[in-house]
Formats: structure tokens, sequence, C-alpha cells
């Protein structure tokens, strides 16, 4: 026998919002809070705030909504499944890639604190650095950088991969990096999953390049033009260069029929 969740009139209110906003809103998204500071949580839905709506609860009365719409929106209790750490969710209307990147491009950078994981291989570039020859040398060495002094300044020697994605930072390592001003951390909403027509998307689906994308689309179409040209496919796209390129053999044929 099931345990039956028990609830106040005023978070009945809250499921029954929940509720309305998944029915409202044909795009629901899952965001992760963890660790997320309110001032740039303020500040991020401020940049939003014309897009989506952000709104937190417990997971167990987000469920006692989806079961109240889930005949209506098929695949939304998949979405649970994602709602790990501290969940709110984002209801909206705009194209969910489109939501992507506005949340990506909403983050800020920030340093790296002693005991925080690195979220993908940290590495000290070669070149010159702000400091004057003395014991940062040795500061440095310690933290697997080699250095030395050029034109009265030290200088990193080679590129030093000091810290590999998911390994804790140490309070030495994360004081270098702050003073190097490399700032490997994001402070900003994490998008998790998002809900679309019974489809939910991943942050490795939505996480796209955008200029990569679009390089690869501009590269693919113009693979596609020249095999038609060479294969003489003709189209719209074509048809008025494959006529150019016709009078041109045609005249060059001409020419040489002229000659002989």
């Amino acid at each position: 026998m099931k345990h039956k969740v028990k609830i106040t009139p005023e978070k009945r209110k809250q499921v029954d919002e929940f509720a309305k906003l998944m029915t409202d809103y044909p795009i629901v998204g899952v965001i992760n809070l963890e660790s997320m500071p309110s001032k740039q949580l303020q500040a991020s839905r401020g940049k939003l705030r014309k897009d989506v709506i952000i709104k937190m609860t417990k997971r167990r009365y987000l469920k006692l909504a989806i079961d109240k719409i889930k005949d209506k929106k098929p695949g939304i209790e998949k979405i649970l499944e994602h709602c790990g750490g501290m969940p709110a969710l984002l209801f909206t209307k705009e194209n969910p890639f489109k939501i992507a990147s506005s949340i990506k491009r909403s983050k800020s950078k920030s340093p790296i604190k002693a005991g925080q994981k690195a979220p993908f291989d940290i590495i000290v570039p070669k070149g010159p650095t702000p400091f004057s020859p003395g014991p940062v040398i040795s500061e440095l060495a310690g933290l697997r950088i080699k250095a030395g002094v050029e034109a009265g300044k030290i200088a990193i020697k080679e590129d030093a991969l000091v810290l590999k994605e998911g390994e804790i930072c140490s309070m030495p390592l994360s004081s270098m990096l702050m003073r190097l001003s490399i700032e490997p951390m994001e402070i900003g909403l994490s998008l998790v999953a998002i809900y679309e027509n019974g489809t939910i998307y991943g942050k490795d689906v939505l996480s796209i390049d955008e200029n990569k994308l679009k390089s690869d689309l501009t590269l693919a179409h113009s693979w596609a033009f020249n095999l038609a040209m060479e294969t003489g496919i003709l189209n719209k796209q074509t048809i008025e260069f494959m006529l150019v390129k016709a009078e041109m053999q045609a005249k060059a044929l001409q020419s040489l029929e002229s000659k002989s």
C-alpha cells in the first residue's frame, strides 16, 4: 500500500500552480540551483524575465503536480529523473535551444575556490606573468608549473596541466590561479534538461556550439552544392550556375573547333 502524501492547503495551492504552469507552457526545463548564490540567482532571473518563469518547489510536490497533468503532456514524468541537487522548474514558450543559449550567455566567470571540483582540465598557459622575480618561482614549481625570468618578469615556460576535470582544487593552487587571473568556474543557472512535445533534451544536447553548428551547416551546403554541380543534378539552386557552366563549355568548344 502506497503512503499518501499529506499536504497543507497552502502546499496544495502550490501543487495546483505548478500543474497549471506545466499545462500553459509547452516548454518545461529543470535547473539545478545547488551552490547558486542568491545574488547571482536574482541577476540571472532578471536577464531572463521576459522569456521565462522560474519556480522552486520540493520534488514530492512536483511529482504531485505532474501526476495531475501527465495525461495532457505525455512523457513529462521523465523530467523527474533530472531533478537532482536543488531543482527548480523553468517555464517558457521560447525555443529550447534559444533559452539554453540565453542561460549560457547570462553566466559569468569566477575563480575556483579550494575544495571545488575542476569543471574541465585546467591549464596554465605558456607566457609572461605580472610577477617580479622572487619566491613566486618556487611557489609555481611546487604546483608543477615550470617558470623562469624573461625581460625582468617571471614567465611560464610551457603550458602546465594543473588540475584534471573532477579533481579537487587545493588552497595554494586556488590562490595562484586567482593571482594569474585564471577563472575556470562559471556562476549562473545550471540547465539540466528541457521537455518539449514528449521529448527530453539533456544538457549535452542543449549546450551545442552555435557558431560551430552554423559553420558545419555552411560547409555541408557547400559540399552538397558542389556534388550537385559535378553530377548534373538540376534544381532551383543549381540551374542558373549549370546554364552558365554549359554556356562557357560551349564557347570553349566552339573556340577549339574554329582553331582546328
